[in-house]
């Protein structure tokens, strides 16, 4: 009688021991969805001696974590930066400083590069040289049809400014006696803008299908040109560009950011300007909290934004205020910063 119950407890059990083991927290079946806390990163993979390793990558490799410095009171919850891009109102756009012409791109480096690739393919170019890691990619020497002179284009992909953005630039070269060599300035920029309108009109019809370069992605950073930072001064923007485009870019940003440049001083890197803010904006706006529901806090307030060379390619942008004309708060003038630094490319 005994052997008959603890037969029928068995049968009893046994169903739910065998759900605990298939579906139980160390299950067969059990979710497995949040595995990937509990991964650690492995070292590298050890080679021979001798042997090549410039293709072995990661194919997830851990991002970065890209967060703005924490300004003003660390006491107080940081409010969200405003909803503001240089390049938020359209895909493709055709930037020109000087006889520099380049196309700005929304999109990350590793989705332009494919594009760029299909765009050769279609038109019949052939590549001669390709290098992902560097984002460039020349092709053969080829006879247009208005003119007999064999020519050759170079494409460089490089980041934007902003995150996420990128860029396209065209050099143009004819075939001579003296070599390869690319020149500095493309021979016929006619030509390199043309083909350059080409290629941006191509990535525009086909943004929405295009694939993703792993290769590119993790040679060409997408986080950007553009960063803020903070010292013993002040906040400050953080541009890695050369002053000639800093200058430009930055007066733009201005326009773009609601402000009136009343005079400017090139040679110290120095723009006067006040802040006229929107037509349509009104007190319940992003920069309502900084002041009076009212009144735009830096309005009237004659301000001075410095450009600074830390770098041949890397400025420093401060703001300040003119003495006895007003007066902003350390957190004001850290907000248009990042006002500015929002509408720069």
């Amino acid at each position: 009688m005994k052997f008959l119950k603890l037969c029928g407890l068995l049968l009893v059990l046994a169903p739910v021991t065998a759900c605990g083991y298939l579906f139980g927290d160390n299950g067969a079946f059990r979710d497995s969805a949040g595995d990937y806390r509990e991964a650690r990163e492995m070292p590298l993979m050890s080679l021979p001696e001798g042997t090549a390793s410039d293709e072995l990558v990661d194919i997830y490799p851990i991002p970065e974590i890209d967060s703005e410095p924490q300004f003003g009171d660390a006491s107080k919850v940081p409010r969200p930066a405003p909803l503001v891009s240089a390049s938020a109102d359209q895909l493709v756009r055709i930037q020109k400083l000087g006889d520099d012409t380049w196309a700005l791109v929304a999109i990350a480096p590793g989705q332009l590069w494919p594009q760029l690739r299909s765009f050769l393919s279609a038109a019949n170019i052939d590549v001669a040289r390709m290098d992902a890691r560097a984002g460039i990619i020349e092709s053969t020497y080829i006879v247009l049809e208005d003119d007999p002179r064999p020519t050759r284009f170079r494409f460089r992909v490089e980041r934007g400014v902003q995150r996420g953005n990128s860029e396209l630039h065209v050099l143009q070269m004819f075939q001579t006696s003296d070599g390869d060599a690319w020149p500095a300035q493309s021979d016929d920029i006619s030509l390199e803008s043309e083909l350059l309108r080409g290629v941006a009109q191509f990535v525009a019809n086909s943004a929405d299908t295009a694939p993703v370069s792993m290769m590119a992605e993790q040679s060409i950073s997408a986080g950007g040109k553009v960063s803020l930072g903070d010292d013993d001064k002040g906040a400050f923007i953080l541009l890695e560009l050369p002053f000639d485009r800093a200058w430009a870019s930055i007066a733009r940003s201005l326009d773009l950011s609601g402000f009136d440049i009343t005079d400017r001083n090139r040679s110290e890197g120095r723009y006067y300007l006040r802040y006229v803010g929107d037509e349509d904006e009104d007190g319940s706006g992003w920069f309502a909290w900084l002041g009076d529901d009212d009144e735009h806090p830096a309005d009237g307030v004659p301000l001075i934004v410095d450009v600074e060379t830390q770098a041949p390619e890397r400025m420093i942008i401060r703001m300040s205020y003119e003495e006895g004309g007003g007066s902003l708060s350390r957190e004001q003038i850290e907000a248009l910063l990042v006002l500015i630094k929002g509408n720069i490319n």
